[in-house]
């Protein structure tokens, strides 16, 4: 059977995607009942960058799936600098069930992933998210009870990683996605094409605009980012003045469809990208989205285990019954 790894959000199909959320779901309810990291087996978390809802997540979630987190923090292995990727890939394989990866650079991951029969996760890198949208769908969801068909605005730098990834999986699941930046911050073609592809699988549209007002008319999903990621602090006035049309507030939302919901991956700064009457109001779901990131991930670790043929029977059954609703 081969290693199935979780790298991009196209990495699942639609229908997996869905069944993913909907094992997410089912553990939400029953947080303990899965267990195939059991032993306890070793899950390897890499942290390249600082982070304080991906380590707490996945730290918590391998746990509570019976195995034991191993947290590596920058400086703290050989990995990337004394030993290549893959080689560290190859002796990992052996010795952990899972390696979730928090970095810069996609072509790590897909390295690493190349090299190893244990399931690769990318807990974030500058070019996707992935994770985070699974929890983000999930929240949504919940809230909208259902993501085919309904329409997300994303607002702000939407050259990042986040916008990235509410493109790609926005439209993976069958949500009309509109991306809302400044010109020369907006998405890059090959992402672009990337998203109408699959758009065309799932019935989804597309937008990219620069045009706020257009974007979120009548969007029942708004979503925003930080406008000053890691490593441009230096260029915080710019961005601060260039994004400045792109703010959600209560104007803003009063664009979006009635009962439209707002999404933030955190840390956010009231006032910039958003502010703190709609980040602490009632439309926001910013809360349950952080929560989710635990739930998401707990399914997705499950799932990319019993994918890849690498969790007991008991723990596969469990798994297909709860992705297909029959649990």
């Amino acid at each position: 059977m081969t290693t199935r790894h979780f790298l991009t959000d196209l990495d699942l199909s639609p229908e997996e995607l869905t069944r993913v959320l909907n094992l997410a779901d089912w553990m939400k309810a029953n947080p303990y009942a899965i267990k195939p990291l059991a032993g306890p087996q070793t899950a390897a978390v890499f942290f390249d960058k600082t982070s304080t809802r991906t380590r707490i997540s996945f730290g918590s979630g391998i746990a509570a799936l019976g195995g034991s987190p191993l947290i590596i923090n920058p400086g703290e292995s050989q990995l990337g600098h004394k030993e290549s990727i893959a080689d560290t890939a190859r002796v990992l394989e052996r010795q952990v069930s899972l390696i979730v990866w928090r970095t810069y650079a996609q072509t790590g991951l897909e390295e690493m992933a190349e090299h190893s029969r244990a399931p690769v996760i990318n807990a974030l890198s500058d070019d996707y998210h992935p994770c985070q949208l699974l929890a983000d769908l999930q929240a949504a969801r919940e809230k909208l009870g259902s993501l085919a068909g309904r329409s997300l605005a994303y607002l702000g730098d939407a050259a990042n990683n986040m916008a990235n990834s509410y493109l790609l999986a926005g439209v993976n699941a069958g949500m009309d996605v509109r991306i809302a930046g400044p010109g020369g911050y907006l998405p890059s073609q090959d992402i672009i094409l990337a998203a109408e592809e699959r758009a065309a699988q799932t019935g989804a549209k597309v937008t990219i605009t620069t045009d706020p007002g257009a974007a979120l008319q009548g969007a029942e999903v708004v979503a925003t980012d930080t406008w000053v990621s890691m490593g441009q602090e230096e260029e915080k006035e710019q961005r601060m003045r260039l994004f400045g049309d792109y703010q959600v507030s209560a104007e803003a939302m009063g664009k979006a469809a009635e009962g439209a919901v707002v999404l933030h991956c955190l840390p956010a700064y009231r006032g910039a990208e958003i502010t703190a009457e709609v980040l602490d109001g009632e439309q926001s779901i910013i809360w349950d989205e952080a929560e989710n990131r635990l739930h998401a991930q707990k399914a997705l670790m499950a799932w990319l285990l019993v994918e890849s043929g690498l969790a007991d029977g008991e723990t596969a059954r469990l798994v297909r019954e709860a992705e297909a609703g029959t649990a």
